[in-house]
């Protein structure tokens, strides 16, 4: 693996192939650098994943230096991009073929100013959902690059600019790389979730967050739990990238109905490290989410005794429960 450090105040790059081993580790630190004063190694402490090279935060995080990693090998890659106040855009970029496109670009300006910096066109623009902080840059990014919209078509009315339709089910080509498209609602009736089994990666918008779920705007609790036991089936060490970086907030709510949970201990601590440093929390996988993220733990003793869940509720019914105690928490 090659790394090509730099700094740059509009995204950080994740390289997206790589072997299917559930425990990943740091490259060596050598290979590293922060600027601003970023402690010289203080990441080989914490156990993340190779791929999750947690560098720009968002605008409210206030960091601007970070190191960027990059897989020669990789012809998949990921960079994150910070929109509004705690939105993540993602650029994907094949390669191979040069093909880009964005998820969820909340606005048009830091992807362009991402883009600008190497120099890249872009193709295709993939909406999660309709709100306004997912699709906000498509009229604008559409317009500069000539790029497609790719979103549901239970949204097709809601999307701005849309042009390619996709439903649950559908199977579609990034460039090499296949697209499985999941319809995943709950936060919203069309909300999909984009998986490249190829690279292992999954883009859940709002439906799946770090430690969380989306709120139940237009779906029901059967919705969401359907759509989280959907995102469960794929392999464990599936990385999520989601829409919003909410995961500290997220963590305090989770050990407040679960603090016995060990694991969710010892990622809360971490999770707080890294928001004290100012550095993002994508990605995060399945196999952690499903130890620590109580909307897909809804069977678990201590978290219906805490909210005064009853043993014989559905998983559905408990994650209703859980849903409101996290909206007024």
């Amino acid at each position: 693996m090659q790394t090509i450090c730099k700094a740059s105040s509009a995204m950080v790059s994740l390289p997206c192939s790589r072997g299917r081993s559930e425990l990943c580790v740091w490259p060596g630190m050598r290979q590293l650098c922060f600027r601003k004063g970023l402690l010289y190694g203080f990441m080989q402490l914490l156990s993340v994943p190779l791929k999750s090279l947690r560098g720009a935060a968002s605008r409210s995080l206030g960091v601007s230096q970070f190191c960027s990693v990059s897989k020669i090998s990789a012809s998949l890659q990921i960079e994150l991009v910070p929109c509004l106040r705690d939105n993540y855009a993602y650029l994907l970029h094949d390669v191979d073929t040069g093909t880009v496109g964005v998820v969820d670009p909340s606005e048009a300006v830091p992807v362009i100013d991402a883009l600008s910096k190497k120099n890249r066109n872009l193709t295709y623009i993939l909406n999660t959902h309709h709100h306004h902080d997912h699709t906000g840059g498509n009229a604008e990014l559409k317009a500069r690059y000539g790029a497609k919209v790719i979103g549901s078509g239970i949204d097709r009315d809601r999307i701005p600019g849309i042009d390619i339709v996709l439903n649950d089910g559908d199977k579609w080509m990034f460039a090499g790389h296949e697209v499985h498209v999941m319809g995943t609602p709950g936060h919203t009736k069309g909300h999909i979730s984009f998986y490249f089994p190829g690279s292992g990666s999954i883009f859940t918008g709002d439906t799946l967050f770090s430690l969380s779920c989306g709120k139940l705007f237009e779906g029901t609790p059967d919705q969401m739990q359907s759509s989280l036991t959907k995102i469960m089936s794929l392999p464990d060490n599936t990385e999520v990238y989601f829409g919003h970086e909410y995961t500290l907030s997220n963590s305090k709510f989770a050990l407040s109905i679960e603090p016995d949970n060990e694991t969710l201990q010892s990622y809360a601590a971490r999770v707080a490290h890294l928001c004290s440093k100012g550095i993002p929390t994508v990605p995060t996988t399945l196999l952690l989410e499903k130890a620590c993220n109580p909307f897909l733990r809804t069977s678990s003793t201590e978290i219906r005794q805490s909210l005064n869940i009853s043993a014989s509720a559905s998983e559905a019914e408990a994650l209703g429960v859980i849903r409101h105690a996290k909206d007024t928490f």
